[in-house]
């Protein structure tokens, strides 16, 4: 069989391993892949790994072999579904091997925003001319006592629940209609009324939907308290940027630490890329890149193309 992997640098930096998928065919990878050269590129494959790249209708009905798309992460939102499966091609994601490192990485912006950690480093030359042993310049806050209210109770959002609930945090969540999730059912589950109100940390760990896109807004940002702070390790999606520099601009949340923007990379001028925001922190899309989430990723690419060949796919979104 022929496999390709349309854009295999965004899991690999030089420090991961394709043998496993190279024993299923021959295998081909791309660093990147461009919208005109997907096409040539998967033609005559039976199999193709995508993480980003777009495999729309038109390149599912060119393609004449194509067999299984496997999607390298948990989102499949780049894959027409329907034009797959009406030409009985499978498509598979691979989900819950990030986990712990973007809890990790969820905890860690909490801790660096509420800390003013990043202020502290970035003036550690002003130290030496401190007339007290200290400085006192930034307010620092606890998160002991706090209300931690998060949006999505999967596997990531228990895990940040679990660890925030061992440093001392208080733990709530959105109450969503018609779910039935029963994951910690000792945690709360508020209207989005008194969830935003009296949660003192939002954090979002939820999939992108037509129901909650843009669920932060300039609604749900008015309901929160001045000295709330919002938290996005999950999909951009979920906030209107816009509404959310303005409501730090004007200090109506206290703060904001984000990981995934609508657009990746942004464009110089996104409204969030502006330095002169107050209490922002933006990582560019890091949350799940440890170097054991990308070996369970590709172990998982793995297992799908296994369980295909031997008749019985797993992870199957269409």
């Amino acid at each position: 069989m022929k496999v390709t992997f349309l854009d295999a640098s965004t899991v690999d930096a030089g420090d991961i391993n394709f043998d496993g998928i190279s024993e299923f065919g021959e295998l081909t990878t791309y660093k990147t892949t461009s919208e005109h050269e997907t096409l040539d590129r998967i033609i005559d494959s039976d199999i193709i790994i995508t993480n980003k790249v777009i495999i729309d209708k038109p390149v599912i009905e060119a393609s004449k072999n194509l067999k299984l798309i496997i999607v390298s992460a948990t989102g499949y939102n780049n894959v027409d579904v329907t034009a797959a499966k009406e030409k009985d091609i499978k498509v598979c994601n691979v989900v819950d091997y990030s986990t712990p490192i973007v809890a990790q990485h969820t905890i860690s912006l909490i801790l660096n925003l509420l800390g003013q950690t990043h202020k502290y480093l970035d003036e550690k030359n002003l130290w030496p001319d401190s007339p007290i042993f200290t400085r006192l310049d930034h307010t620092v806050t606890e998160i002991y006592g706090k209300n931690l209210g998060i949006v999505g109770v999967g596997n990531i959002g228990s895990r940040v629940g679990e660890i925030a609930q061992s440093m001392g945090m208080k733990i709530q969540v959105l109450a969503r209609k018609g779910s039935n999730n029963i994951i910690h059912p000792e945690w709360k589950r508020l209207d989005p009324q008194l969830f935003f109100s009296s949660s003192d940390i939002i954090t979002l760990h939820c999939p992108l939907t037509e129901s909650n896109e843009k669920i932060i807004n300039s609604n749900s940002l008015s309901l929160m308290q001045n000295t709330s702070h919002l938290i996005n390790t999950s999909r951009g999606g979920l906030i209107d940027e816009q509404a959310l520099a303005s409501a730090l601009i004007n200090k109506e949340i206290a703060g904001a630490a984000i990981d995934v923007l609508t657009e990746e990379p942004p464009p110089r001028s996104h409204c969030l890329m502006n330095s002169s925001i107050p209490n922002l922190l933006i990582t560019p899309h890091i949350a799940w890149i440890s170097i054991e989430s990308r070996k369970r990723l590709i172990e998982g690419v793995v297992k799908n193309i296994k369980a295909f060949v031997e008749g019985s796919p797993i992870n199957e979104v269409n």
